[in-house]
């Protein structure tokens, strides 16, 4: 019976194992800049499993990411995709279409920080239209 059932499951275990994860995003800390009104300072954490990756996005805000663990790929738009490892840190602008962002590995996680200035009223994530 379980192997009647494992070939009924198989077309969609495969479907389910080529569909990619977006990562798991912990915030952190949040804190208004008193000298800088209207905007915050925001710490988040990123989590990816193997073979994980966010969609391209934009965060309308000056970005710094910082690799805890394992190996990510990030691309802004009109750079080259570059691999940024444990220690390693990646810049973005607020104008910066970021079109890659995913794990390196397709066996171990990776993690890593996002520390954002932004505008207080922005999200953390923006359309990248």
């Amino acid at each position: 019976m379980k192997t009647f059932l494992l070939i009924l499951a198989a077309p969609f275990l495969g479907v389910t194992a080529a569909m990619a994860h977006e990562g798991m995003v912990t915030p952190l800390f949040a804190a208004d800049i008193p000298e800088m009104p209207g905007k915050e300072i925001v710490l988040i954490s990123v989590d990816y499993e193997a073979g994980d990756e966010t969609p391209t996005h934009r965060h309308d805000a000056h970005a710094v990411v910082y690799v805890l663990e394992g190996a990510v790929i990030m691309q802004v738009e009109g750079q080259e995709p570059q691999t940024v490892t444990t220690g390693e840190t990646f810049s973005e602008k607020p104008d910066d279409i970021h079109l890659v962002s995913r794990n390196a590995s397709d066996t171990d996680p990776a993690k890593f920080l996002v520390f954002l200035l932004k505008d207080k009223d922005n999200s953390i994530v923006a359309p990248s239209n």
